[in-house]
């Protein structure tokens, strides 16, 4: 009512100064009015200013949360995808490390393997070359004899020099036509020692048929066997007895030995049977055993294709049956008499992948068991007096 009122006046000016209308307006109402209608209106804007303000605050307040817990979700998932990759990097990288250091070593192993073998085939060439060498210089020049055995060497020459060195010595024994090459051991207990076997790294083959074992083979300062006829020819001869030493290395660098006061062979006819004088020493008397049918003292020798060792048509060694203990022993050579308890000439079976000589002195035990033998040397020193033989 007070708008239409209001809107009339502001049209006509001039009517409230019309004689016949009478317009009564309080100015308390119209004051009241005012302040209503200014009331009404700063309420309204209050209104309108408080819901900006807590849309904006509600805005303010809720995008950047949103925002921020996705950005952080967004560098956590980050991170954790970067940590993944780099454990799974780093892991990759360790086992090829790994994969390589192994490959390397392996080829290293390899490489010392092929060297080994190399040097070994080479050793074996040098030794080869250097006993040709020596037969070719011995077969062009006529050879002086130095004594009739190593016990003469010594004497001989102790008479000149109180030091005699130990090495090959040509030798011419009384009453044979042989002038052959020997190993004179001069500084062990007391010197005049001829060597007739030597086993020390088992690179020499000791697998050889009756007429290598006739004549000898491997090479003096090393393995060697001297051969069964310049043996013979050694301890046969006239006025004379030899004694046998017999050295034994264990594989812990212990030793001991077998000595017999008289040792001598009978001739090619009876397959140069062995002898022997009275035992003495520190590793059991081998060659005579525990049991009487398996004494190998007068036992003539055996090879794989001259079979002399009593096992007709078989014997029993080691709860085994055996036909041939040459066979039995890998076709080395020795006195056997049903196989028995000593071969120092025996060698490892192809299956065992040892270069190791098989060493067999049974009666030197430890703890009840036979000792593993390292090395082996077989050497004689004439003794002056009578024949026994």
């Amino acid at each position: 009512m007070i708008w239409i009122t209001l809107f009339w006046l502001h049209i006509f000016p001039n009517l409230l100064a019309l004689p016949n209308i009478t317009v009564d307006i309080n100015n308390t109402a119209l004051n009241e009015f005012v302040t209503s209608s200014e009331n009404v209106e700063d309420v309204s804007l209050r209104s309108q200013k408080e819901r900006i303000v807590k849309d904006a605050g509600k805005e303010k307040c809720t995008v950047p949360c949103e925002m921020t817990a996705k950005l952080m979700r967004d560098e956590k998932l980050t991170f954790c995808s970067n940590l993944q990759h780099a454990m799974t990097t780093y892991a990759r990288g360790t086992r090829k490390l790994i994969r390589d250091l192994i490959d390397e070593q392996q080829k290293t192993l390899e490489f010392l393997t092929s060297q080994v073998m190399e040097l070994m085939t080479k050793v074996h060439t040098l030794s080869s070359e250097v006993q040709r060498s020596n037969s070719d210089i011995f077969s062009l020049k006529p050879l002086q004899a130095h004594g009739r055995d190593c016990s003469d060497i010594k004497e001989t020459l102790g008479a000149v020099s109180p030091k005699i060195p130990s090495g090959i010595y040509i030798i011419n024994p009384d009453n044979s036509e042989l002038l052959f090459e020997v190993f004179c051991e001069m500084d062990y207990m007391e010197g005049g020692w001829t060597v007739i076997q030597r086993r020390t790294d088992g690179f020499t083959d000791f697998k050889h048929v009756w007429s290598n074992y006739l004549d000898g083979f491997g090479h003096l300062p090393g393995e060697h066997w001297l051969g069964l006829r310049k043996v013979y020819s050694i301890v046969s001869q006239r006025n004379t007895r030899f004694e046998l030493h017999i050295s034994l290395v264990s594989q812990d660098d212990s030793t001991a030995y077998a000595s017999y006061d008289n040792f001598w062979l009978e001739d090619e006819g009876k397959f140069f049977a062995i002898h022997l004088g009275r035992y003495a020493g520190s590793a059991g008397d081998a060659f005579r055993g525990y049991d009487q049918d398996q004494n190998q003292d007068t036992a003539p020798f055996s090879t794989s294709d001259i079979d002399n060792d009593g096992c007709v048509p078989f014997c029993t060694f080691n709860e085994t049956a055996v036909e041939s203990c040459s066979v039995h022993h890998n076709n080395t050579g020795w006195w056997f008499n049903q196989c028995g308890s000593a071969n120092l000439n025996g060698s490892p079976l192809e299956h065992d992948r040892s270069a190791q000589p098989h060493i067999h002195w049974d009666t030197w035990t430890k703890n009840g068991e036979p000792v593993s033998i390292k090395s082996v040397t077989m050497k004689i020193r004439r003794l002056e007096g009578s024949n026994l033989k």
